[in-house]
């Protein structure tokens, strides 16, 4: 894979805490995380091909945070990103998957709080 999985929290937190060109920056590369991703993942049902292997069980936590860039990013991810949102969903299939991802709306939420202590409109 072409992109090192890390970068995605840095730069979606970049997304969610910042305002201006440093947020347009962060939109603009975590859309290139995300097309890279989605060119990775191709038409697999898995990143690991057809069963749920390593790399998804390292990339299905980005699922959660779904919701939150799309939000504060103002973009759709499924619109922009359809196969990843397919690929989560078929991942939360999986009773270990859904059981232990965090609930979307709580991140955003936690991202909402974390904004206001910040002083971040």
């Amino acid at each position: 894979m072409q992109i090192g999985y890390v970068q995605i929290y840095p730069i979606g937190r970049n997304l969610w805490a910042s305002e201006g060109e440093v947020k347009e920056s962060s939109k603009k590369d975590l859309f290139q995380c995300f097309k890279i991703l989605e060119e990775e993942l191709g038409d697999k049902q898995y990143f690991g091909d057809e069963s749920f292997g390593y790399i998804d069980l390292a990339l299905i936590p980005f699922y959660s945070f779904f919701y939150t860039f799309e939000t504060l990013g103002n973009w759709s991810m499924v619109a922009e990103f359809p196969k990843l949102v397919k690929w989560g969903e078929r991942c939360l299939q999986k009773e270990s998957v859904s059981k232990s991802l965090s609930d979307q709306k709580e991140i955003y939420e936690a991202a909402l709080q974390i904004k206001q202590e910040l002083g971040i409109e």
